[in-house]
Parts: C-alpha cells; structure tokens; sequence
C-alpha cells in the first residue's frame, strides 16, 4: 500500500491530541446542538399534505388533519384541480420540524432522544443519525419485538422472566430492542423491563438501548414535540386517559423514530420502514471487524394478533428467526400449541378450536376465508423449524428467556448457508459478540464437536479485542494453542493495533511521533518516512518501562513490517473505523515468540485489564519473572499517569497483586526444593529481556517479595561467600586474623556441607536400590531430588582455595573495610588534635594517601556496571544514595579543605573545613550498621524521622521568627548591627524553648551597665527604649504576655507536636522496618560482594590491577553468577517446567483459600438461595399448569367412559352382539378433530408430500397473490369451494392460482436438467457436478431449461459453456443416465399448468479434454453473474429441493454417501 507523505502539523496535532484531555476537545453543549439542528434540516425530512380535499367529516381533509393545519397553497392548489386525493401523489417532504431531546418528567426524570422522518427517509441515513449523531454504538445483536398492540395480561411469573431475560440478552450482547415504541400492548411491557433495569444497581453498566419507531400521525399531544429548531428537550405529558383512540408515546423508551406518511389517525406507517431499518442492520458486520459474519436479527412474540401473523410470517421468509412466548395468550399461544407437530396435523379443524380458545370472543369476527389464510401462514411458519423457536415456561431445557433468545438465533445458523464447520464457527463469533460463554459452553462446546486450534483463533482474536476474559478461558480449555495463534506475528500487531484508550497507548503514540520528527529531519533529501508502528516501537516503549539494564523484548525488524499508523487528527478521537490501525507483518521467523503466553501476557498487562492478564499469566512458562515485570511495568507506568486518576489506582493495586503472585510462586518453589528456588531467583530470563527476577524484584521496589526468607536465604548464602552460614562472627574474626585456623576445621565451609550430604544421599539410595530393586533416576525423581543434567561431583577445597574463600567473602571484606574505616578515623583525628602542622607530616601524608583510596573506590563504585544499566542510570542509582551523597560531600569538603591548607593565607580556614569533614566522615560510619538486623532497621527509623524534622522545623520556625521580631521591634530601637539583630531576633527566641528565658524583657532584672545605650559597644547588646529615669520604657505587661503565649505554643503544643509525629513514624515505620530492612541489605552485600579484596589504603593495588586489565590489556569485566546465571538450554527447561508445576500447585491452594473466604462464603449462599426461590418459583407454575392440564384430561377421560358404558348398555339392550354405534375412541378431545380430519383424507397427508414452493404467497416477478392453500385441502380429492379447469391439473394438487402463470403454455412445461459428473481426483475421493450459481435465489443450480424439439440437452448450458464444449457434451449425452423424471415443486406453477423435468446424468473423465475446458470456464466466470463451478455431489451442496433429491439419486448411482 502506498505511503502517503507526513504533513507535519498533522504530526503536531497528533502529538497535542496525547496530551490534551478530552474534555478540552469536546465541543460545547450549544455548538453541537447547533449543529444537529443544521444536519437534521439538511438530511431528515417529514411529510405534509398540500392538497385539501374535505372528508365526510367537515372541516377535515382525507390525510386526516384539521383544514387549518394546511398552508394557503394546500387550500388553492393550481396543479390538481379536479383530483382526487392519493397519499402518494399530494403529500410531499419538506425539512423536519420535530426532533431533539424528550422529557417525560416524574421519578426519575426520563429523557431519551426522538426525531420524525418522512417514510421515504433512506435507512442508510436513519443508521448514520443513530450511530454517529446520537452516538449510538453499533448493535451486536437486533431484538425486534412485536405483539399485540392493546394491553394484554400476562402471568406474573412470565412476565418476571421475560423481563430479566430480554435486558439481560440486551445488557449482555449489547443488543439494540425494537419496538412500536407506544405506551401500550408489548411496547408497555418492554418498556418497564427497561425502567426495571434503569432502577436496579446492575444499571450502573453500559445502558439498554429501547427503539421505538411509532407512527407519527397517531401520536397524541404532537405539539410539545414540534420547533423548528429542535427541542432540548421536549417536556411531553402521558396521557392516557385523554388519547382517545390515538396513542401516547412510551416514557421508558430511550430513542424514538417517528415516521410520518403525511396522514392523521391512521395506523401503521411505521411498518415499512422499520422491516427496511431492521434488513440495513442486518447486513451490516458484526464488530468492527469484517469477519464475515453480520448483525443476527430475532423476532420476539408476545400475544399478538392478524398483524403479528404477517410480521411473523415475512421475518421468518427474510431467515429472521423468531421466538414465541407461550402463555401470553392470543396468536403466540395458537403457534405454541402447534409448534412440533406434523404439517399435516395442523388442519383448519385444528386452527378453529385453538383460536376460539385462545381468541374468546374475538373468534366470532374472523370469517372462514380468514382462518384458511391463517392456517396456511401458520403451516409455513412451522414448516420452518430451524426458525421457530417457542418458549415454554414447564421446559427447564429453554432456561430463561435470554437462553432461548440466544439459542433460537444459533439454531437458525445452523440451517443457514453456512454448513458444516463454517456454521460452527460463524455461532461461535456470534457467542463471542454476545459475551455469552453459557450460550457456548452449551451449545457450541459439546461433547460431539471436535475443534482444531486454527478453527478457533478468529475467535480467539475477537476474545481478546472485545475484552472477553471468560470466552479465553474457555478458548483455551477447548483447544486454542498460543503457539499457533501467534505464528503469524501480524497477529500480535493486529492485538496492539486494537489497544483501547489507555495510558501506555499515549506513550506508545508520542514515541511515534518523535521518531516520525526524527526521521522527517534525516530524510529531506531522501523521499518521506514511513508512517508505521511496529513491534520496534512497543518494545523499546516496554524497554523504558522495564529499565535501560533489559534488552528488547522483540528484535529490531527490517523496514518492512510495522502497523500503518494514521496520523490525520487524533488517535484518541477519532471513531472506531478510523482509528483501527492497518496491520501488517512485523519481523521475520526469528525465535522471537518462543513465549506466546509472555506476548499475550504483556499486551494485556499495558492496557491494565486485570483479567486477561490472569488468563495470560497462567499461560506464561517464565511465571515468576513475569509478575514481577508485571509489577516493574504498572508501576512505572502509575507514576507516570495523572496523580489520583482510578486508572493509577488500579495500577497500583494490579502491581501488588502480582507481586503476591510472585511471592506465592516462589514460596511454593522454595517450601519444594530450595537450591531451585534460589537458581530460580538469579537465572537469566531469556523472554524478560534477559534480567532475572531478583533484579526486576529491586527495580520494581518490591519489597515484600525481597523480604521472603528464601530470597533471605540467598542473600545470606552470598554474604557468607563459600563460608557456610551457620558459622559464628567470632570464629571468622578469629580466622581473618589467624587464617591456618581454616585449616584445622575450625571454621565450616558450604562445599564441604554439600559433598557430606551428596555422600549420605547416595548411600540411601544404594540401600534403597538394593533391596527394592530400582533405578537411581528413579528414586531421584520420586524423591524430587534435584539432579540437573549437566551437574558434575563437586570437588572439597584445597588449601589455596579456602585460604581465597576465606578472603574472598564478602562478609570478611566487610569486616577488613569497618577496621580500615576506624583506623582511617583514628588517623584522620591524630592529624586534627596532634600532628596538624604546616609542613604536613608523615602521619598526614597517609592520611592523603588513605583518601585517596577512598576516592578510587568511589569512582570504581560508579563505573562499575555488570548490569548493564549505562552510565547515565548508573549514576542515577548512585546519586539517590544517601550514603553515596556523603561519600561524595565528605571528599568534596576534605579536598577544599586540603586546598585551604596548603595556602598560608587560609591554614586556620582549612583546619576548620577539615574538622567539619571530619564529622561528615563519623556520619557516614553509619552506614557500616545497616547489614545488623538490630541496628539496621532503626537507622531507617531515623532516617523517616529526620525528615519529619525537617517539616517541624518549616513550622517551628514561623513562630521563632514571628515572636522574635515582635519581641526585638519592641525591646529595641533602630538596630544596625546585624549580628544582634540575628541574635535577638532569631538565636534568642530559640533558645528559649530549651529554658533559657530572656532577662531583658522584665523591668526588675534589668541593668544598665550589661547593655549599650547607643549600640557603639560591640560586645554589648544595645539598651531597649529608656525614659528619663534610665529605666526601660517598653510595656512590660505586653512583653511577658507574648513570652507566656509563645512558651505554650512553642514548648508545649509544637514539641509534643513533634513526639506524636515522631511516635507515629516509629510505629507506621517499625512494621516495615524489616521489610525496607532486607530490601536494603541486597545493595550492600551486592557492593561487598564486587569489592575488591584489601581494605583501604591496599586497596589501590586492587584498582592499579583492575585499571590495566580493562583499560590496557581490554579484557571483559568480571560476571558473578551468584547475582545473574545464564543456564543452558537444557537446565533452563527442566527448570522452567518444575516452576510451571509450582505455578499450578500455588494457584490451586490460592483457589482454594479463596473459596474459603468469609466473603466467598457469602456470595456463594446468595447465589444458591437466589437459584433455590427461583426453581421454587418455577416448580410451583409448573405444578400449577400441570394440575390444570391433568384435570382437563380427567374430564375427558371421565366423559369418554361414559360414552363407553352408554355403548355398552346399547348393546346389551340390542338383541345380538351389534350396537347402534360405534364404540368411541379413547382419544384426547385435542386430537379428535385432527383424526377426523385424517380419515376423511383417507390418511393421505401420511403417504404424500404436498408441493411447497408451488403454494407460496407471492407469485414471482408478479404483484399477484395465491389463494392460501392448507396442506389438507391440496388433493384434488378433496372438496374445496375454488373452480378449476377440468382439461388440465396440477398433479400435485392445488396452488392457489389459476391459469398458465409464467409458464408458456397449460399443462406439462417440460426441461432437462444435465448432471455433468466428474471425480476430484485419481484416489475418486469426491464426487463433483456442474453448478450454476442462482444469484436471485442465493443457490447454486444445475444448468437445466428448456429444450428443444430435437434436442437433448437446453440451450442454458451451451450459453454458459460455449459451443464447442456443448457439442463434446452432447457427444456423451446419448450413453447418459436418466435418474429422475417427472414432476418439479417450482414456484412458477399453477392448477393449470407446471414443470416436469427429466435429470440427465453425463459423467467425464477427470483428465479429458472437455474437463480441462470446464476448469477453465469456470476461473473464467469468477465474479461474473453466472459463475460456473465444480460442485461437490453431497447434502452440504446448497441447491432447491428437487434437485437436492437429484443429486441424491446420482450419489446412489456411483455408490457414493449423499
């Protein structure tokens, strides 16, 4: 696909549209209905009368409206003069007057929104206004419900059920709901299952969307609707005792079509286009994905009556299935009755009896013309079960309503063109749409149905795009392989390319577009950048998240991959259609997805969905590094969101959330085996950018799973370096000072422990394999006794290699570095106290000598990088240590103050820095104190603690400051001296909170001669204001008050301000303090554990060593794999499927804590007693219509036996063994009719099939209609009151039409149809015919038609094959097979005249000629109106009925299965 050329403020706009908030691009509430009111004028109209004509009723016209509703033209119109008045000539459209927001008032103040359109309004433009003006979003499912239009009474317990059943089909699929829209009839009903969901709590969900298109010409109260401009909103009143015989809108509907034809009062103008609004959505695709499979459509029935029929009967026509609640009474009671019987069964008898029960006394009206169409309608209804679905409340296998809803729907694809696997498929992404997994678990799921993986990864792809974490699940239990899912990697770009709105989709959109910048200044002279997002993009994205220290998750891909990226406007903005992004491959077959779960995982954790990320996780093979890189990432990326936001929160919760997965991963790994938990903490992870999970664990500052004691446990077997754990302090004390001790056993060593226990644990199992006979592989496996395939016997140590151990621990180097440290202290005081000279000394010169040791420490420290994480992270790490920061201050103060004391000048001065330093120094001895589990803890203490002191001091110095100006403006007059300023106005004041109270402020102690009058004496403060007698003038009253004032703030509420603040950091602090504690300890044993050897000043030996190893001879620096082990590929699997079976051990005992929980406990008793009242209810209608139907059956029984016994006394009373009747049948009155019926048919209905398509309402191409023939009246036999011609008869029995139709002539309208047969391949694994697709029909078809006299086979085929192809053809045809004759179920016949055909069958050889040029016709008429293709000879083939049947014939011919 071309790429176009980047206009760089579109670029700009994308880059703004990230970051600007959504609520700033909005437009305002006034613009938009501005503009509404401007689209609707353009695009909607409405219909108006401009021809008057006076009706029967004065002062009315015959559209129905008043005369002073016309206009002045209307009254005296110039073009129809001396007409009469025709709705489709003298109504005309003009811009709609009526549309905007309605209000119905009372509780809850109902709003929705409404517009009326003319009835000729395109529906393209009625789903636009819908979908982008009233934003709507695109329905997953169409409910249209119809019924009767009156009120109705429907039992309380259906109408319960059909009310949770229809919102919860609507709330689960996203379904719109149809109706008539009117406040009355089934229209009332739906409306209160909406006002029932509005109401509950479960509506703080996405709400139901109820249509209602109603006719607008009988609406009462039209007015409170109608401006010119729209109404926002439109306050409209129910009244329903004042409509008359017009109606009243629903107020529980939430949307309103009102469609206007132009007349007044009459019903039914809504009809036609709202069967034309229902077909537009139907063909549109479900989701936003073309998969083929569009928007399904049901039918719901309730009550009903002439109307619903042809409703009912076109939906089922159109393929709409349609469901019937049985018990609402009327017509949906009638199907119900019938519904699963024979078509032959249902007769008129039968019709008659259920309508007057059912109809009462409605019955009367509907004469006997009527009931023969209602039969025949109703006999085509139930001729098509596969659309027929009725609900039946004693039926515990229909579940509630949205079950039979949902399962109608399926059960019509499975009888829809799509066959075989395709119509599995296509229910599964219509399950999927819904979010209905029950639906799936019991219908498509079975036990019958076989799925391979690739079957269901569209599936599986919309699973994931819509969120739908229960249909992965279950996608994954039936088959999905994650491995082939992503096989192709388009798929994984096709999952990032549908990210939603989230916080890693910004960042994702503004590395973009920086690297679009990047590119468009590089590229000037070398054509435009590509404008594609690929995989590059996500995992540098990812990179940044997870720390500059991993690789990238997903190599860098050639140029040619990526995902095109649409920069035109915002990303963020744009609707659905617009923002997908195209998807294209991202890199090649790398062995870059060797962890699908790993992919599916990170995907669904940057977008913050906590439930695909616990589907994923359980899938991922690396599951412990996965949590916590789960953690490190939504961590980072809460910091970075907006502070407060409740997508940060979430974060945050989800981040420690997986934390405790880990934690709960790794304490199962470690209660198992320890030796693989820990190689499990420090093996390098390949799918996490090759990091292990203790880094990730530090990165993520995750505390708590540091803390665990198997990470401990670690941390302290590296400490101890090979030393074993259990040795004492004092013993290594002894042996660092007197190491031939290590020699004697004095002190323990790990390996020496290991080789011990390798020794006794192949004793018992020799002893073990001896006596009972097995192998050593064995009993390891049993014994879960890790044996690594690689591991070799461990050698003991010699001599050299314990004396290394010993000095080489970082345990001892921390003990050398705290005697050097005190030493260097000791120094460094010397020199201050005693030996400071101006020459410097020996003892001076070592002590330079010393720091500088330090200093090339401090430089190695910041350099030193076996992480990886560049020098810019590293000195970031290395800066936010405090410790560091000292390190730092106190050679920074020791190096000025060594200037200074070099100077002559500044030698005072640079002893004084020096002493400072000296300080700064004994502070930083602290540090030494972290790694003692007593100590450590409470230097974090008062670390807390001197940073709330700094926030008292912010507070305690307002009130210092403000007494001691107070106090000094009063006391003293003009002072110049700035130091007793400073030190009245601030020194004084604070020393008074520690008791030492002023003198100056109180008249009795006051002295002249302490004090000087004009402030000339330096030493002396100056005297406050006197008066004549030498005596202070200041009101002394005041000054005693303000000091007893500031004492109880400052002393009492400030200070024991300070302890409580203090004591509450102690106790928030010390529940912590182990924790933090640990987390801390891994920095320094990692810092010891690189540290060279000698301690300060030997150490620069060390550094002069490592300096030319890597800088002179460019040796690689060192890797420890006690902090990061790559294993080899053998290892790491065996390793990674042991921690696969912990995973599944911890999630197995958290499933089952779970289910343990109090608030588990809680749920789980509500939901069986909510189950329990339900099937209680249930199982007492049940009982009741059971009751009901058994004494209805008694009766009968009870009047059938006295017909019996009043036969039997007959004959009794007759002389011989004969009766004056026959002896009744023991039948259910029900059926007595239908088998009346039988007998007079002489059971025909049994031995026949009646012709179906020939009895079909509509003749084709023809705006005539049969007469409606029910099945029973079809034979000639039998006496129907219709004339007929005598010379020629349907031999299928009656049409319902006379005549020849559009046939040619009467009688017999003979046609050959040819089967050219051929096997698929040599193996004759399929037969295959020659088909002609039917577009009128949507069916393929056998080239059959009419032929001529002297001819074999019909002109068709050599229209479509070409003449010399037909020639060779009718070449074969003379040695064909007739293998049926006669007559043909068209749809053009009629009583008079009808189509019989002879099927012809000619078989070719795979390989000759004539099937060569077939093939060749057949790519040749790809796309064409009459496509030609080779069929297959079988049932999945879809083709009309006879020639289905003939097909059959010719696969009985060649012995082949139909």
């Amino acid at each position: 696909m071309r790429e176009d050329v980047v206009d760089p403020s579109l670029v700009s706009t994308l880059a703004v549209s990230t970051v600007t908030p959504p609520r700033l691009l909005s437009m305002s509430l006034s613009f938009q209905r501005c503009s509404l009111a401007a689209w609707m004028k353009e695009n909607i109209k409405k219909k108006e009368c401009h021809f008057y004509v006076e009706s029967e009723r004065k002062g009315m016209c015959k559209c129905g409206h008043p005369e002073i509703k016309h206009t002045e033209e209307a009254m005296k119109p110039k073009d129809f003069v001396g007409e009469s008045w025709d709705k489709h000539r003298h109504v005309r459209e003009v811009p709609t007057d009526a549309f905007g927001d309605i209000n119905f008032g009372g509780l809850g103040q109902k709003t929705g929104k409404y517009v009326r359109v003319s009835t000729d309004t395109t529906t393209e433009l009625l789903y636009e206004l819908m979908t982008e003006r009233w934003r709507l979003p695109p329905p997953n499912l169409l409910i249209s419900v119809t019924g009767g239009a009156k009120n109705f009474y429907l039992k309380a317990h259906l109408k319960g059920m059909f009310h949770r059943g229809l919102i919860k089909v609507a709330q689960t699929t996203g379904a719109w709901i149809i109706t008539g829209g009117t406040h009355a009839g089934v229209m009332k009903h739906v409306g209160k299952a909406v006002r029932d969901y509005a109401l509950s709590s479960s509506s703080l969900g996405k709400p139901v969307v109820a249509l209602g298109i109603a006719t607008w010409g009988i609406l009462h109260n039209q007015q409170a609707l109608v401006h010119p401009e729209g109404r926002f909103p439109a306050h409209y009143s129910l009244d329903v005792e004042g409509q008359g015989r017009l109606s009243c809108l629903d107020n529980n509907h939430t949307h309103f079509l009102l469609v206007d034809d132009g007349t007044h009062g009459q019903y039914g103008a809504e009809i036609e286009l709202r069967s034309r609004l229902e077909k537009l959505i139907s063909q549109r695709p479900l989701g936003n994905r073309e998969s083929g499979v569009k928007i399904p459509v049901v039918c719901v029935v309730l009550d009903g009556g002439p109307g619903t029929l042809n409703t009912i009967f076109n939906a089922m026509l159109n393929g709409t299935p349609c469901v019937i609640l049985e018990g609402s009474g009327r017509l949906a009671d009638v199907i119900a009755q019938v519904a699963g019987l024979p078509v032959g069964q249902v007769t008129l008898a039968l019709i008659h009896q259920l309508m007057k029960k059912f109809f009462a006394s409605e019955y009367e009206a509907f004469s006997e013309l009527k009931i023969i169409e209602w039969t025949k309608k109703i006999q085509d209804i139930i001729r098509i079960p596969n659309l027929l679905t009725v609900f039946r409340i004693r039926e515990e296998k229909h579940g509630d309503v949205d079950v039979a809803i949902l399962k109608a729907l399926l059960k019509a694809s499975q009888g829809s063109e799509c066959v075989g696997r395709g119509s599995w498929e296509q229910q599964l992404e219509l399950a999927v749409a819904w979010n209905r997994v029950d639906i799936a678990e019991s219908e498509i799921f079975t036990e019958e149905s076989q799925w391979k993986s690739c079957d269901l990864h569209q599936a599986m792809l919309s699973a994931l795009v819509g969120h739908r974490p229960r249909f992965v699940r279950l996608l994954l239990e039936n088959g999905v392989c994650l491995r082939q899912f992503f096989k192709d990697e388009g798929t994984l770009l096709e999952l990032y390319s549908q990210l939603p709105n989230c916080l890693f989709f910004h960042k994702l959109v503004k590395r973009f577009q920086s690297d679009l910048d990047r590119k468009s200044r590089g590229s000037d002279s070398q054509g435009q950048p590509g404008r594609k997002i690929s995989l590059t993009h996500v995992s540098r994205e990812v990179q940044r998240l997870l720390g500059s220290f991993t690789r990238p998750m997903y190599p860098p891909p050639p140029d040619k991959y990526g995902i095109d990226m649409p920069v035109e406007g915002s990303l963020l903005t744009l609707p659905d259609n617009e923002r997908d992004l195209q998807v294209t491959r991202g890199y090649g077959d790398d062995g870059a997805f060797r962890d699908p779960g790993r992919d599916i995982f990170l995907w669904a954790i940057l977008q913050n969905s906590r439930e695909l990320a616990e589907i994923a996780w359980e899938q991922c093979r690396d599951s412990m590094a996965a949590a916590l890189a789960a953690s490190k990432i939504l961590k980072r990326l809460s910091r970075d969101g907006e502070k407060g936001s409740d997508e940060v929160e979430e974060m945050r919760e989800l981040a420690s959330h997986y934390e405790k997965h880990a934690m709960g991963v790794f304490s199962e790994c470690h209660r198992c085996d320890e030796q693989r938990a820990q190689r499990l903490l420090v093996r390098v992870s390949p799918s996490w950018g090759q990091t292990t999970c203790l880094r990730l664990a530090l990165e993520a500052d995750d505390k708590s799973f540091v803390a665990q004691s198997g990470v401990q446990a670690l941390l302290t077997q590296i400490w101890c370096g090979e030393l074993a754990v259990e040795n004492d302090v004092w013993r290594v004390l002894c042996c660092m000072l007197f190491f031939p001790l290590i020699y004697t056993g004095f002190l323990a060593f790990r390996r020496d422990g290991v080789i011990q226990r390798d020794e006794e644990r192949n004793k018992e199992i020799n002893i073990i394999e001896t006596f009972t006979q097995s192998s050593a592989e064995t009993l390891r496996w049993k014994s879960h006794v890790p044996d690594l395939p690689s591991s070799k016997p461990l050698k003991a140590l010699n001599c050299w290699s314990r004396l290394a151990s010993l000095y080489g621990c970082p345990q001892v180097k921390f003990y050398w570095n705290i005697v050097s440290y005190f030493a260097f202290l000791f120094l460094f005081a010397i020199v201050l106290v005693v030996d400071f000279q101006v020459m410097p000394s020996w003892l001076e010169l070592l002590l330079y000598i010393w720091l500088l040791s330090l200093v090339c420490e401090e430089v190695r420290q910041l350099f030193h990088d076996p992480d990886g994480f560049g020098f810019r992270k590293k000195a970031k790490m290395y800066i936010n240590d405090l410790w560091n920061i000292l390190d730092v201050l106190s050679i920074v103060l020791f190096l000025i103050g060594l200037g200074f004391r070099l100077s002559t000048e500044l030698f005072y001065p640079g002893k004084v820095i020096l002493c400072i330093d000296f300080v700064v120094f004994c502070l930083r001895l602290m540090a030494i104190f972290t790694i003692s589990r007593t100590l450590g803890p409470k230097i974090i203490i008062v670390r807390r603690m001197m940073m709330d002191m700094f926030f008292f001091m912010f507070l305690l110095s307002i009130w210092v400051v403000a007494y001691g100006v107070a106090k000094q403006g009063i006391l003293i007059h003009n002072e110049q001296r700035l130091d007793w300023i400073l030190r009245g106005a601030v020194y004084e004041p604070y020393l008074i909170i520690f008791g030492n109270v002023p003198t100056n402020i109180d008249n009795a102690q006051f002295d002249i001669n302490a004090c000087s009058v004009n402030g000339t004496d330096t030493l002396k403060p100056k005297c406050p204001v006197l008066n004549d007698d030498q005596r202070p003038a200041f009101p002394e009253w005041l000054t005693i008050i303000m000091l007893c004032v500031y004492l109880l703030f400052a002393n009492i509420l400030l200070l024991n301000l300070l302890i409580a603040i203090f004591n509450y950091t102690f106790q928030e602090v010390q529940d912590n303090t182990d924790a933090i504690w640990k987390f801390q300890r891994y920095e320094l044993i990692k810092e010891y554990h690189s540290r060279p050897t000698a301690p300060p000043p030997f150490i620069l030996l060390s550094h002069l060593y490592l300096f030319v190893r890597c800088m002179v001879l460019r040796r690689p620096p060192y890797q420890y794999k006690q902090f990061k082990d790559e294993l080899p590929e053998v290892q790491e699997e065996e390793l990674l499927s042991w921690e696969a079976f912990m995973k599944d051990k911890y999630l197995v005992s958290a499933r089952k804590e779970h289910n343990k929980s109090m608030e588990q406990r809680i749920q789980d008793t509500s939901e069986k007693v909510d189950t329990m009242s339900e099937l209680l209810g249930q199982e007492d209608e049940t009982d009741s219509a059971a009751m009901v139907k058994r004494l209805t059956r008694l009766e009968e029984q009870v009047f059938q036996s006295a017909k019996a016994l009043q036969w039997i006394m007959d004959t009794l009373k007759a002389q011989g063994h004969t009766s004056k009747a026959d002896p009744p049948l023991l039948v259910s009155s029900g059926t007595l009719c239908e088998i009346d019926g039988r007998e007079k048919m002489g059971q025909r209905t049994e031995e026949v099939e009646c012709h179906v398509e020939a009895r079909q309402r509509r003749y084709p191409d023809s705006p005539v209609t049969r007469f409606p023939v029910p099945e029973e009246k079809v034979p000639w036999e039998v006496w129907l009151d219709l004339t007929s011609l005598d010379k020629y008869r349907n031999p299928g029995g009656r049409t319902g039409l006379r005549g020849r139709g559009a046939l040619k002539h009467l009688g017999p309208n003979l046609i050959v149809d040819p089967v050219v047969t051929c096997w698929r391949d040599s193996e004759h694994s399929a037969l295959e015919f020659l088909a002609v697709w039917d577009e009128t029909k949507g069916l393929w078809a056998l080239p059959g038609g009419v032929v001529k006299s002297n001819e074999l086979l019909p002109d068709k085929l050599e229209r479509l094959v070409g003449k010399q192809l037909y020639d060779q053809i009718k070449a074969k045809a003379n040695s064909g097979t007739k293998v049926y004759e006669g007559y043909v179920d068209d749809c053009r016949n009629t009583d008079n005249a009808w189509v019989e055909t002879s099927v012809l069958n000619i078989h070719l050889c795979r390989g000759s000629l004539q099937m060569a040029d077939i093939n060749r016709k057949a790519n040749s008429s790809l796309g064409s109106a009459e496509m030609v293709q080779c069929k297959e000879v079988s049932k999945r083939t879809m083709v009309c009925s006879y020639q289905r049947y003939a097909l059959q014939k010719v696969a009985e011919l060649y012995s082949r299965t139909f």
